[in-house]
């Protein structure tokens, strides 16, 4: 579902913020993808999601690759970014009448979604309010409730719990699960360790723009958490390079 193969981004000053990126994801996989401030986090993902131009490496969303066929591989695929914008001008629910729209999803589907993750996120009431009312956690859960509409075949997120409460994290960590059930891929990063060793059945994890361990969770901490490998890894590292 995701392919990316030697992918490379370097910034104007000479700055490399991913050095040679090789990354798989399957159908019904959940990867979390870790990493330190300023690891290359951010950069890849907003290059898988065609939002970052790239000249090095390919990026494929199901086949497609995103900068020779954009419009095709984004919509198969949802981006969730860490800190939400939603146009100001609009209210809840005709923000998500649009991205319904933009996808194609008929009304009835939109409407009988709407419902159910409103009511889900306990964003019901605040829906024909304007969205230059919302608090953060209230926009997070309005552009997650978007991003679900059209059912994606790739789930994208940025530090997707961010600004939740913990009743809203825990319906989205069972909107995860019953979306890999049913064959979604998701790939997103964060800084809660703890919630990614449970949820992701893969994990990557970068350091200064490279790949420095991705797998199987089990196979990457073992029996230890990944909190414990992800420091131990970190410290390994800045010893290698202090040599």
């Amino acid at each position: 579902m995701l392919e990316i193969r030697g992918f490379s981004k370097t910034y104007p000053g000479g700055k490399k913020a991913v050095d040679n990126l090789n990354l798989s994801i399957e159908s019904g996989d959940i990867c979390g993808f870790i990493g330190r401030n300023g690891a290359g986090k951010t950069t890849t993902i907003k290059a898988v999601c065609g939002i970052l131009d790239f000249e090095e490496g390919t990026i494929e969303v199901d086949g497609k690759d995103i900068k020779v066929f954009p419009v095709e591989a984004k919509s198969v695929m949802a981006y969730i970014p860490d800190n939400p914008v939603v146009y100001a001008y609009m209210t809840g629910i005709k923000y998500l009448t649009f991205i319904g729209d933009i996808y194609k999803v008929p009304r009835s589907v939109q409407k009988e979604k709407i419902e159910k993750y409103a009511e889900m996120f306990e964003l019901k009431n605040a829906l024909g309010n304007s969205v230059t009312s919302y608090s953060h956690g209230m926009l997070q859960k309005l552009v997650i409730i978007g991003a679900l509409i059209h059912e994606p075949k790739l789930l994208i997120l940025d530090e997707p719990f961010v600004g939740l409460d913990p009743i809203a994290t825990h319906q989205l960590r069972q909107i995860f699960k019953q979306m890999c059930e049913e064959g979604t891929a998701i790939f997103f990063s964060t800084h809660v360790l703890e919630v990614a060793q449970k949820i992701c059945n893969k994990i990557a994890i970068i350091k200064d723009g490279r790949l420095v361990a991705s797998g199987k969770t089990e196979e990457i901490t073992k029996n230890d958490s990944l909190e414990d490998v992800f420091l131990e890894l970190n410290d390994k590292l800045v010893e290698t390079e202090n040599e």
